[in-house]
């Protein structure tokens, strides 16, 4: 088994904003089944986004957040949770 980093998020209201919104969009655009999706959420393990979604996730984020996903960092390190997404985001700059 692979350990990841953990995904918490900073306890602020804009990295709670931008990971609300981030589920949202993920609960209602790209899930593909019914789970209860949190920031900690395993979203590949447990089936809820495939490839696809991924990729739409991707898109959301630099739409959203105006920052350059670099396909090479699209990992499990980074987009294995919204929580992980949300980490990145900032990383990258996202104005969140």
């Amino acid at each position: 088994m692979t350990d990841h980093p953990t995904s918490t998020v900073q306890d602020d209201s804009s990295s709670s904003d931008h990971g609300k919104a981030l589920l949202d969009f993920v609960r209602q655009e790209v899930c593909l089944i019914p789970v209860d999706l949190d920031l900690e959420t395993d979203l590949l393990l447990t089936g809820a986004v495939d490839s696809l979604g991924v990729i739409r996730i991707t898109q959301w984020l630099e739409d959203e957040f105006d920052i350059e996903v670099d396909p090479t960092e699209v990992t499990l390190d980074n987009f294995q949770t919204v929580g992980l997404i949300v980490n990145y985001s900032r990383r990258k700059g996202a104005a969140i």
